[in-house]
């Protein structure tokens, strides 16, 4: 593997970032265990981050261990600035600076889950990263060789071409998914890089390769990395710097890690056998200092509690010295960082331009998958059966017109439900390391919907319009079209709006299916005598825009129809009109469907702020 000796990376504005964070404590509120349906829910608060205290500089790497659930993750995502600031308290500062956007931009954050577009391949997640994350003072060439050094130093050159892969894709293995995680975060050659469990699930080999290249970005970038793990393997431990040991969100420890072992004999506790250093260290932060203690029924409250007071003592002083020399040394460096101003990285357009191509060339296995236009030509042919030629029956005429106003309503909102739910996690990370700005993704992510929202309804109608006996005039075919295309849009962007609201597909899908019948409903087609006091809510669907559009475009006060014999009966006496009023109010009905069109996205976009803290 390549070494970072002689890297080229783009250097960060931020460079050689001291990190120090002081008694951090973060609570949650919880509901009281005594709290009942008849009185009132007393809300308590749990301490998940007890006093933690800890520094790194430039060139250090330091490690968080501790079991699960002892608050690794969560200080790891406070010290990044992921956490919410009413519950957390403490000192965090990076060059005696609090955290803020600019810094945020210049800092990685690698989650333990890797999240990625599945279809892309190796070269194409990082290219897309490197042209939203790298300067425009940079060249396109030069952002391509970027990523190129990236995949090389990460030993991905094997896998450039394959695609990363996902639950239901086959793709490229679980370390190489994780190299390319963190190579998205090392393109920016940050000066502070965060890891939350970079090794999880490998086997030892390639946790020693990432770990080996991690320590190389960390010494010959002069970087400041933290991260957290699980149970590294001895090879691992001794790689680390600093260690911080966490016992049920308390430290225990801080300090080298080859100092760990002599501390803990001096407080009075040594391991039994020649071990991994790094289990007896787990063992003591759960509070087990002998397994035959374990065996007997002793407390383990009672290891955890003496390994506390120890760290109080011993370590915690000694801390708070350094806070004060370091307070004396850096303060020159925080001048530095005030006279950046907060800019993106690239443009409005850029990040439109390569968003756009990137969710093409995404959403192209997605859009026309062969059970979704299966689906559509089956109920189209199903329809040109059913309504063929029949122009002869108005009343079934009027019928199809409903159906085609349901149908496309109901089928295009529980496409776009799904949309921002099954990225949320992609979103959250891209918005949170400041890559692009929400309008142009939002915009992006819009006209890359529209082949899909367009084709297909489309093609139905191309279908259904002409073996039905609509109509037989193109002038008539094409303002049927543009209001099939309106209602289309708009049950697009309610879809957009509730999935973005909730980001949950349940209540979602629940919400969309109340709407939709709802919509069915108050349109005029079941219902012919509606009383007055509500009849204005058929107003605020758009199932009942659609509905009158379509008539009014079909048929006029004049038509008739044949009604018995050799009678003729007008158009507007049918039961199933009665609601609606033909030639009159059509603009309204337009502009109607226009401002849902906008409103819904508007508060589709409103919705998707929440995600991420960059704005």
């Amino acid at each position: 593997m390549a070494t970072f000796g002689n890297s080229n990376f783009s250097r960060s504005p931020l460079s050689d970032i001291t990190l120090k964070f002081q008694n951090i404590e973060y609570q949650l509120p919880t509901k009281s265990k005594n709290s009942s349906i008849f009185s009132i829910n007393k809300v308590e608060k749990k301490r998940i981050l007890k006093g933690l205290s800890g520094h790194v500089s430039p060139g250090e790497l330091l490690v968080m261990l501790g079991p699960s659930g002892s608050g690794k993750t969560t200080l790891l995502s406070a010290l990044g600035g992921r956490l919410a600031n009413q519950n957390l308290t403490g000192s965090i500062t990076y060059n005696n600076k609090p955290i803020s956007n600019l810094n945020k931009r210049k800092i990685g954050f690698v989650t333990q889950q890797d999240t990625f577009y599945p279809h892309l391949t190796v070269f194409e997640t990082l290219y897309y990263t490197a042209l939203l994350r790298l300067p425009n003072s940079l060249t396109k060439n030069e952002k391509v060789e970027q990523a190129n050094l990236i995949i090389n130093q990460l030993g991905l050159t094997k896998c450039r071409n394959g695609i990363i892969g996902g639950t239901f894709i086959r793709g490229v293995s679980g370390g190489e998914r994780k190299r390319v995680s963190i190579g998205q975060e090392m393109l920016v050659n940050p000066s502070l890089l965060f890891l939350d469990e970079p090794t999880s699930g490998l086997d030892s080999t390639t946790a020693q390769r990432i770990m080996t290249m991690l320590k190389e970005f960390t010494i010959f970038n002069n970087r400041t990395l933290v991260m957290t793990i699980h149970q590294p393997s001895s090879r691992l431990f001794y790689m680390f710097h600093k260690i911080l040991l966490l016992s049920d969100g308390s430290p225990v420890y801080f300090g080298k890690g080859t100092d760990a072992i002599n501390y803990f004999a001096g407080v009075g506790f040594s391991p039994e056998i020649a071990m991994n250093p790094s289990d007896f260290l787990l063992d003591l932060s759960n509070g087990i200092a002998s397994y035959e203690e374990v065996e007997n029924g002793n407390t383990t409250e009672i290891v955890k509690q003496k390994l506390m007071s120890a760290y109080v003592e011993n370590i915690y002083p000694i801390l708070a010295e350094k806070f004060k020399e370091q307070d004396n040394q850096n303060i020159h460096k925080v001048s530095n960082i005030a006279n950046f101003e907060l800019t993106w990285c690239t443009s409005w357009w850029t990040q439109f331009h390569v968003l756009l191509k990137r969710d093409i060339k995404e959403r192209k296995h997605q859009a026309f998958t062969i059970f979704t236009t299966f689906q559509v030509m089956v109920i189209a042919i199903l329809s040109s059966i059913l309504w063929w030629q029949s122009q002869t029956r108005v009343e079934d005429q009027i019928g199809l017109l409903f159906f085609i106003t349901i149908f496309w309503a109901f089928f295009v909102l529980f496409q776009s439900i799904y949309a921002f739910p099954s990225k949320r996690a992609m979103i959250a990370k891209e918005r949170m390391s400041g890559m692009y700005r929400l309008s142009s993704y939002f915009t992006s992510s819009m006209i890359c919907d529209l082949p899909m929202n367009l084709t297909l309804p489309t093609i139905f109608l191309i279908i259904v319009y002409w073996a039905s006996g609509l109509k037989p005039d193109v002038v008539t075919f094409f303002a049927t079209f543009l209001v099939l295309l309106l209602n289309v849009l708009v049950a697009d962007g309610l879809g957009l709006a509730l999935g973005a609201l909730f980001m949950d597909l349940r209540i979602a899908t629940t919400l969309g299916t109340i709407i939709m019948v709802a919509s069915m409903i108050v349109s005029g087609f079941f219902v012919k005598h509606v009383p007055t006091t509500i009849s204005w809510i058929k107003y605020l669907f758009v199932g009942y825009h659609t509905f009158k559009l379509f008539v009014d475009i079909q048929f006029s006060k004049t038509d008739t129809y044949e009604c018995g014999g050799n009678d003729s009966c007008l158009v507007t006496d049918l039961s199933s009109l009665a609601l609606i009023k033909l030639d009159v109010g059509t603009w309204w009905s337009v502009l109607a469907l226009l401002l849902m069109l906008v409103a819904c996205r508007l508060l589709a976009y409103f919705a998707l702020k929440r995600l991420g803290k960059v704005n």
